[in-house]
């Protein structure tokens, strides 16, 4: 199952932070303004990173932020955010991050196809670079080889 299309509404490339939270709302923005969420999932994310720890921070630079399904998300979905300057998550190998993924899925099962596709995406160890330094939401794109719309 592939991973959801990646309009340009859910890339925001070069973005400012000056925490982790605020790099989780930039996602969570991202997500909300290609329709995927409602504005509330953000807090949801937060909130899993603030009960769980930075378990988020999956690999050195990378962050993937997500909650559980729930009334909030709309349809499944993915944003890409890269940060002008990274931030800690308080991961204790990881950190600083570099890019969140935000990540909303309407059911389990879509949770882990996805994340079994990001991983795949993940297994070249350039990914996370090639997605932090991307121009552009067709760079990033091309990185997880996912299209910007659906294909009929």
């Amino acid at each position: 199952m592939p991973l959801p299309t990646l309009p340009d509404s859910a890339v925001a490339l070069g973005a400012e932070a000056g925490d982790w939270r605020a790099a989780v709302r930039l996602a969570g923005r991202a997500l909300n303004r290609s329709g995927a969420t409602t504005a509330s999932y953000a807090d949801r994310m937060i909130q899993v990173i603030e009960e769980f720890g930075a378990y988020v921070v999956i690999a050195p630079g990378l962050a993937l932020a997500h909650a559980r399904p729930g009334p909030d998300v709309r349809h499944d979905g993915i944003a890409v955010v890269t940060l002008a300057t990274p931030v800690a998550f308080g991961h204790p190998h990881n950190d600083p991050v570099r890019v969140v993924l935000g990540l909303a899925v309407s059911s389990a099962e879509e949770h882990v196809a996805s994340v079994a596709f990001l991983a795949n995406v993940f297994n070249d160890p350039s990914a996370i670079d090639r997605l932090a330094d991307a121009g552009s939401a067709d760079e990033v794109r091309a990185v997880l080889g996912v299209d910007a719309e659906v294909r009929a």
